[in-house]
């Protein structure tokens, strides 16, 4: 046992005001207390339904460090179940999707369950006559996750059997799906391929803390954003000359302190906020032929102008997703060890919309997201430097106070200037009140 396993106290401890401890993001023991109390009773994306769109499509993913397989059951919902046999334990599906039929069948004894994990046939079951089977923990089959909810297509998860309500968990924080979706002449997305995926040699939070770190851009990127812009004045081109799509993606990160002061950051409860309050990197984009008369049409002139003219830049849904609206993309950051993350980066179609949206959000995931990206290499080596500059002794406290003031309410929804790290202790007070709640409730108990 660590000094953190069962202190509430020592993990509240990692968390002062405007600091936070590196063990929060290099102890082992602080990642394995995170997949067991903050992932499992926090609600975490898995899905889009439009991956698993007919009866027995599944696909597989994992829910903090638990594998979990989402499949359209036949009654045409989306269930969420833990990817394990109740026999031996293997799992049920290693294909990351495909379409089961009826039932999924385990491949090692070959026990039989039905979509919503029930089980369904064992073979030779005479041999478990008279052995008390019925009162077994395998015989109701596979076991679904605790709660599960389908948000306008995007599928959560809450492995704990109690907790937080959906609702009370995100409040008005949906807001940022919501036009995401609405941008949607139908008011649907469907998924647009596989995601781009890139392994990080970082804690996961690094990532989330990155996505509203508005200070960084015009410093890190200066190798990459910076080159292009600068090449682009050598040829003779001005800010006021119209830009070719890759021109119009990667200018914006060079633009100065001021422009991100002015764009704002909100925040609201449970660790969730979004950059980009008044305008955002995504603002001037080049319009797209059709679009505009598509949502005129479906949502009528003035709410249509209303959806469009919402250009959040990267809304954070705390624990470890970020989505970016005005182009309808998804990253999320899966936790594999205190030093190990997953990023995977999806891109939605818009129902309805044309088909030069997609191409424009799938050349702002490739240069932006992918492993290839000219742009996110320059994160990955920061993250890479902190996660090794964390273990050198002396100073065992990172600095995230700009901004910050003694008086601060997480409990409230805020919008201030544009470079505050407020979300970053935002999503800490949330952190620290998730991974102790299952200590605290103990100790009362007692």
């Amino acid at each position: 046992m660590g000094r953190y396993t069962d202190s509430p106290a020592a993990i509240a401890g990692l968390v002062r005001g405007g600091e936070v401890h590196r063990d929060a993001y290099i102890d082992p023991e602080i990642y394995r207390l995170e997949m067991k109390h903050l992932f499992a009773n926090a609600w975490v994306f898995v899905g889009h339904d439009s991956q698993t769109p007919n009866k027995g499509d599944y696909f597989t993913t994992q829910v903090g460090d638990q594998p979990v397989i989402q499949v359209r059951h036949s009654d045409g919902e989306i269930k969420v179940l833990y990817n394990r046999c109740p026999h031996k334990g293997t799992k049920i599906a290693i294909d990351r999707t495909g379409n089961t039929g009826k039932f999924f069948r385990c491949p090692y004894h070959a026990w039989s369950f039905k979509t919503d994990g029930c089980l369904l046939a064992i073979p030779l079951k005479k041999g478990y006559a008279d052995t008390d089977f019925d009162q077994s923990e395998a015989k109701p089959g596979m076991r679904a996750v605790g709660a599960v909810t389908n948000y306008r297509g995007f599928i959560f998860a809450r492995l704990a059997e109690e907790g937080i309500s959906f609702e009370e968990f995100f409040g008005d924080a949906l807001s940022s799906l919501d036009n995401m979706v609405d941008r949607s002449p139908a008011g649907r997305l469907e998924v647009a391929g596989p995601p781009l995926r890139y392994m990080h040699r970082c804690n996961w939070k690094m990532l989330v803390e990155n996505q509203t770190d508005t200070c960084h851009p015009m410093v890190a990127h200066e190798s990459s954003a910076g080159t292009a812009v600068q090449i682009w004045k050598d040829l003779g081109y001005t800010e006021d000359d119209p830009k070719p799509p890759a021109m119009e993606i990667i200018a914006p990160f060079m633009s100065p302190y001021e422009f991100f002061e002015n764009m704002g950051i909100r925040t609201w409860p449970n660790g969730h906020g979004h950059t980009g309050v008044t305008e955002s990197i995504h603002s001037k984009y080049s319009d797209i032929p059709g679009y505009m008369e598509a949502m005129n049409e479906a949502y009528g002139a003035e709410k249509a102008k209303a959806i469009l003219s919402e250009n959040r830049h990267n809304t954070v849904y705390f624990p470890n997703i970020m989505i970016k609206g005005p182009i309808q993309q998804l990253r999320v950051f899966i936790p594999l060890a205190a030093d190990k993350t997953l990023v995977e980066s999806y891109i939605y179609r818009l129902v309805d919309a044309p088909d030069e949206l997609v191409a424009r959000n799938a050349m702002y995931n490739r240069m932006i997201n992918a492993p290839t990206s000219i742009v996110g290499h320059d994160d990955l080596e920061m993250y890479e430097r902190a996660q090794e500059g964390l273990h050198a002794d002396g100073l065992e406290w990172v600095n995230v106070q700009r901004l910050y003031t003694e008086a601060e309410d997480y409990s409230e929804e805020k919008v201030e200037n544009g470079t505050t790290e407020r979300q970053m202790r935002n999503q800490f007070d949330a952190w620290v009140r998730f991974m102790t709640a299952d200590m605290t409730a103990r100790e009362a108990a007692e």
